[in-house]
């Protein structure tokens, strides 16, 4: 796992230390030093803790004008015995919306396992955020994550499903990836209505 670093290539077009509204401004990393684990595994020094013990994330893009972010994260989502949302909504979401993100692209490749709990913060993130428009879309979930999801009710509060499936987002740019997941959800929201 100490080998799995979050996407490097974006960080031309932005970087979460240097940006002031980020939740990990300032932040110096050591490349040399791993001390953050998933259970009994290291993970790269680049990945970002936000409070759960198995679960990080790395910001990897924050468009205020448009009212977006991207996010990638590793490990396993557990809300049943670390209440993962809570430390994702409190200590990291908040301080985006904050900052008026209300769309949330959320990576979720590197997932391992999620385990669901009740959909409280969830909901509150949802309601944070529908006034302005706002979603939240899980992307590559991979099938036994995105089962377990569906079965805690998530998909009631986040997009997620076959349509965010195959989703090759590292050969492109921030924008394109915006926009491809942006036309996506659109399509979607069409079908449904």
């Amino acid at each position: 796992m100490h080998d799995i670093e979050p996407h490097f290539n974006w960080r031309g077009y932005y970087t979460a230390e240097s940006d002031k509204k980020s939740p990990f401004y300032g932040k110096v990393y050591d490349e040399f030093r791993f001390s953050n684990k998933i259970y009994n595994y290291y993970i790269h020094p680049q990945w970002d803790s936000f409070g759960s013990h198995t679960l990080y994330a790395k910001l990897l893009f924050t468009e205020y004008e448009e009212g977006y972010a991207i996010i990638e994260l590793i490990g396993e989502w557990n809300d049943c015995l670390n209440n993962d949302v809570m430390f994702l909504k409190r200590y990291f979401a908040d301080k985006l919306i904050h900052n008026n993100i209300s769309k949330f692209i959320i990576f979720c490749d590197n997932v391992l396992n999620f385990h669901g709990s009740d959909n409280c913060y969830y909901e509150e993130w949802w309601d944070d955020i529908k006034d302005e428009d706002g979603w939240v879309c899980l992307i590559n979930t991979l099938d036994h994550v995105l089962d377990e999801m569906e079965a805690s009710q998530v998909h009631h509060y986040c997009e997620c499903g076959e349509d965010y499936q195959d989703i090759h987002w590292r050969k492109k740019n921030p924008k394109h990836s915006y926009t491809e997941i942006s036309q996506i959800r659109l399509q979607k929201t069409k079908q449904l209505h």
